[in-house]
Formats: C-alpha cells, structure tokens, sequence
C-alpha cells in the first residue's frame, strides 16, 4: 500500500532526527520555512521568551517533530550549524540551453583533482533541480558560514546560518532523493582550508598613523607570498585562495593597490606550478573579488 504524504514526510524528517540533524518544517510543496516570521511573532509558545527563528526552534526532537508534522505535510528543513553539518551544494547551471557549461558537480570534481584529492565519499541526495548536496560532518571548534560561489563556479556551502531541504521532500520541480553513503563522512582538511574563514587583519588606523597601517599590510603580503610559495603539494591552492580572500581585505580598505596583490600572488604561484597560469589567475581573481565585496565599506548587511 502506497503510503500517503504527510505520513512519508514524517518519516523522512524523523529519519534525519535519528541521524542527529536537528529538522524544522518547510511549507508543503516548497523550500521555504514554515514558520512564523519575526513581524508576526506572538511572543508566545516556543517564543514566550522571545522570537524564534528557524534555526533556533530545528530539533530531533521525536515527539515535537510528530506534533509538527500531524498538521500538514511539511516538506523537512535541516539547519545546518545545529546538526554540526557543513553540505556542499552542486548546482546545476540555471540557462539550462547551454549545454556546454559545466555544472557544479563538474567544477567540484576539477577542485578535488587539483587538489590531489578524488571527490569525497560520503551521504548525498539529488535536489529537484537535478543538483547534488553532498553532507559532511564539520570539525569541532571552527565556525564555518554559508558560501556562495567562492569555493567554484555554481559550488555553494551551507553551515551556521543556513539549512537545506532533506530527502523525501517533494516541490513541483521534483523530489529531494537520498543517493548513496549511509553516513555523513568528516569534511576533508584540504576543503576545510578553503572554507575556513581567513583571519582578519588589524583594523587600518586613520591619520598620523597611516604609515603604521601600510607597513603592517607589506607585512601581511609578504607573509601571504610567502606561504603561496611554500606550500606543499595538494595545498597550494587552497593555500592561494586563502592569501587571496585574506589580501582582499587590504585592498578593500584601500592599503593595498589590487594590481599589486595580483602581480604578487601570481609570481608565489608561478614558483612551483603545477597547474596552467590561467588556472592560478582564476583562483585569484575570485578570492579576491568574494573578500573585496564582502569588506568594501558601506556593504549592504545580508
């Protein structure tokens, strides 16, 4: 006997709870969170003390979930940084008349191959979109955030802040399917230098001190070039899109010229190449361009 959608939607948010991946409900047949907004809070319930977000009220919590679920059938939401997750999001491109552009799943496996690493195994599911999200199990004391295309080209990431719709949830484009691999496997340390967040520089102090400031930003370059030129095989670049989003920051408070960076960079990786110079300048240029927009005074908050 078929079993009907509200009770397989259930099972598949129960299923993620088992896996310890704290669930929330999406609105049935979509992506976004079924839960009130802030504007619309009550102030009571679950936000007696205060207004909950989604991330905030996402549980594994067995009876909560069967209570939630009984009312509609929730497409299942899984946040992220309360199930200690970091899942890679392959995207497919969105001009689907171009059939020569690679999708993320392509541009992901040309990342681990420079990497000296194959593509990760471990749990994944198949998006409706036809996209691949590939989990893993983030490490213990670092803060990771959501990332839009700075790891590659239609390569996203999802951790604190953000969450993603689980298998055995269904939307008019397709169901969310669960592929292979039981278990969300550690997330590779060589994946885990790229996404980890670059340190940020001392604040560039203003007025009679401005020498001070561009003295510690030659510093900072000089130390970047450095370990650009350094760097162990399988490492380098991961080791270049770091000094990149790191070396960004000084040129968006203007300590900095970009030509510089680049010139510089481009000679550290030159050193000892083992890819095409066209493929370092592309690291390059993105990391640059990601930490330039996301540090550039006045930036819109997200």
């Amino acid at each position: 006997m078929t079993q009907d959608p509200r009770s397989a939607l259930l099972c598949a948010a129960l299923d993620a709870a088992e896996r310890g991946w704290h669930v929330f409900p999406l609105r049935p047949g979509t992506k976004r969170p079924a839960l009130h907004g802030e504007k619309t809070c009550t102030g009571t319930g679950p936000c007696a003390a205060g207004h909950l977000k989604w991330e905030q009220r996402a549980t594994t919590d067995p009876d909560r979930i069967r209570s939630a679920w009984s009312r509609a059938p929730f497409n299942v939401g899984i946040a992220t940084g309360p199930s200690g997750l970091l899942v890679v999001d392959l995207d497919v491109p969105k001009d689907k008349g171009s059939s020569d552009a690679p999708d993320g799943a392509a541009t992901f496996g040309a990342l681990c191959e420079r990497a000296g690493h194959p593509v990760p195994g471990t749990y994944r599911t198949r998006t409706a979109s036809g996209g691949t999200h590939l989990y893993f199990t983030a490490p213990a004391g670092v803060r990771l955030s959501n990332t839009a295309g700075s790891v590659a080209p239609l390569v996203d990431t999802r951790a604190h802040g953000g969450y993603v719709v689980a298998a055995g949830s269904i939307t008019p484009a397709g169901p969310y399917e669960a592929l292979c691999a039981p278990v969300a496997a550690p997330l590779p340390g060589w994946l885990l230098s790229i996404l980890r967040p670059a340190p940020k520089p001392v604040q560039a102090p203003t007025g009679p001190t401005v020498g001070q400031s561009r003295r510690y930003a030659d510093v900072a370059l000089a130390n970047e070039v450095r370990n650009v030129a350094t760097a162990a095989d399988g490492t380098r670049n991961a080791t270049l899109l770091r000094a990149a989003r790191a070396l960004g920051r000084l040129i968006a408070s203007g300590d900095l010229a970009r030509v510089q960076v680049e010139q510089a960079l481009r000679e550290a990786a030159a050193g000892n190449a083992t890819q095409p110079q066209r493929y370092y300048d592309d690291v390059i240029r993105r990391g640059l361009d990601w930490s330039i927009a996301h540090n550039s005074a006045g930036r819109r908050a997200a």
